[in-house]
């Protein structure tokens, strides 16, 4: 049976695909918070610089959503010699997230019957993603991070991390994110999962043998993504009522949000898209914990927050809450940007700052 699936079905990196500086570990089988065994589960992984023989100058970086492994890609003038991840300095490790859809086990991975996953996929949570986080760094013999550190998505991984796993990470840095998903965001993003869903190419999730995919669901559900990411004023400021002065017709806004879901098609896959969301809104630190207040309350490693002050997906009050809640050891960095959520993106100098002010203090602890 022919694994081949082509580019109109999925962005998702497939087998005979070049992996590119990728590296690929298997982790053995990975029982989910749901109880269900996740078998035989790759993690994609890219590292830069050089682990020493403690194994301790490590750190994690944990990525958004829609990132992958491959950090400098998603991530400017983070990571390199002298930059704010200092590959001279320190071993910098980003996984895939399990569900993901850039060479991790996910739902468009070949499951053991060797048929994509598809809607057979298990549903994975926050946690879930760290156990393989975890069993990555177990695997590859790193003793401990000097610090887990994220946008979004990868903000609630190095909570759990602190939460969860202090002995193995000495602080943490999350940018952009929450304690717990609000009842705004999960409205939002489930809006997303219905219009992949109701592509007439979804399948039921079963599109990879199709000759096309819910690429157009997709889309959709990125433009409504993309307008929580930026700001009201940049998007009329930038665009305004402009039409694009082409034979289509549209506004210069259509056009912009048009590119980023065509741009999203060529490297992410829709089932990815709707697994990593609904781990994003079961995302609560307090669940089975006795609260967030309670789970907050038991981190004791530094925690840096960076809030970004234009955020109307994560508002700078989500992050006040979690300062709030840790007990004297966390601090708040406000970043001022034009550009909302995605302002972790592109004033990268300011967040670097924060970034070199966390890995100070986990050098520290």
């Amino acid at each position: 049976m022919s694994t081949e699936v082509n580019a109109r079905v999925t962005g998702a990196w497939l087998e005979h695909h070049d992996p590119g500086d990728r590296v690929f570990a298997n982790i053995g089988d990975l029982e989910l918070e749901s109880g269900e065994i996740l078998p035989s589960v790759t993690i994609a992984y890219q590292t830069w610089g050089v682990l020493n023989s403690a194994g301790d100058n490590a750190i994690l970086v944990n990525h958004a959503l829609t990132g992958w492994s491959d950090v400098p890609g998603w991530w400017p003038s983070m990571v390199g010699p002298g930059l704010p991840l200092d590959t001279n300095r320190y071993f910098i490790i980003c996984p895939n997230v399990i569900g993901g859809c850039q060479g991790s086990t996910g739902p468009a991975s070949l499951a053991p019957d060797g048929k994509r996953w598809g809607s057979r996929f298990p549903t994975v949570t926050i946690r879930d993603m760290v156990a393989a986080e975890l069993a990555l760094t177990n695997l590859l013999q790193i003793s401990h991070y000097i610090l887990a550190v994220g946008p979004s998505l990868g903000g609630m991984r190095s909570l759990e991390w602190a939460i969860q796993h202090p002995d193995r990470v000495n602080a943490i840095c999350t940018i952009g994110s929450s304690a717990v998903a609000t009842g705004d965001q999960i409205g939002t993003a489930s809006i997303q999962i219905r219009a992949i869903k109701a592509d007439p190419n979804y399948n039921n999730g079963d599109f990879y043998e199709l000759e096309v995919g819910p690429i157009e669901g997709m889309g959709i559900a990125r433009r409504i993504a993309h307008l929580t990411y930026r700001t009201e004023s940049e998007m009329d400021v930038r665009f305004g009522r402009e039409l694009q002065g082409d034979e289509t017709g549209r506004y210069a806004v259509e056009s912009y949000l048009d590119h980023q879901a065509q741009k999203l098609a060529q490297r992410f896959d829709a089932n990815t898209y709707i697994a990593l969301t609904e781990a994003m809104n079961s995302h609560d630190v307090g669940r089975d914990r006795g609260g967030v207040a309670a789970a907050l309350a038991e981190i004791k490693i530094p925690v840096v927050v960076v809030s970004i002050d234009t955020d109307r997906l994560f508002p700078p009050r989500l992050q006040e809450e979690i300062v709030e809640l840790v007990p004297g050891a966390a601090e708040l960095i406000t970043v001022s940007s034009p550009f909302g959520h995605d302002g972790f993106l592109i004033d990268v100098e300011s967040v670097g700052d924060a970034v070199r002010k966390a890995i100070i203090l986990g050098i520290k602890g």
